[in-house]
């Protein structure tokens, strides 16, 4: 079973996320469902289902104070002039990434650490650029509005792949303080 870390989001952040997919264009891309939206802290991979109990323990022991953050800008993996990842960062970050850390310290003895980690929501991985300069302009037009997120809990799923896209089934939920 594959699983991963994240931060689920609002309805409010998902509804707005999804929208500003829709202000992209010129471009083929899959988009992130508007379900499946979500801040991943920590992608495990392919795990043996007897290891289940052992992460659940480890992440429930993360002490960790609530973080409120902002949705930030448009980012691009590896960069704008040639995108193939289109994401929204997180402000402040500083707060996310200690988050990050106390889960890779949390699951270090079950898993090797993430060596590199940037928070951002990912909205779609980019497939075809049809008309590089309307694709350009579309993007340099894109105002993220600073909507809070408050991350009050982060949660261990299951991915599972479909023929309709990746689902996602809750496993486990730790609050945070």
């Amino acid at each position: 079973m594959k699983v991963f870390v994240a931060v689920d989001l609002s309805k409010e952040i998902k509804d707005y996320l999804f929208d500003l997919q829709k202000e992209v264009k010129e471009a083929k891309i899959t988009w992130v469902s508007k379900k499946n939206l979500h801040l991943t802290l920590k992608f495990v991979g392919d795990i043996k289902e007897e290891k289940l109990p052992q992460i659940k323990e480890a992440l429930s022991n993360i002490k960790f104070n609530k973080v409120k953050v902002n949705l930030g800008k448009l980012g691009f993996f590896p960069n704008q002039k040639s995108p193939k990842v289109i994401w929204v960062s997180l402000e402040p970050e500083d707060n996310i990434i200690q988050l990050q850390q106390k889960v890779d310290e949390a699951l270090l003895t079950i898993f090797p650490s993430e060596q590199l980690f940037q928070s951002h929501l990912t909205l779609g991985r980019v497939k075809l650029i049809r008309r590089d300069k309307d694709f350009q302009s579309s993007l340099d037009n894109i105002q993220i509005k600073p909507i809070e997120l408050e991350i009050s809990s982060i949660k261990l799923f299951q991915s599972e792949l479909t023929r309709a896209g990746p689902r996602y089934t809750e496993l486990h939920d730790v609050n945070l303080s």
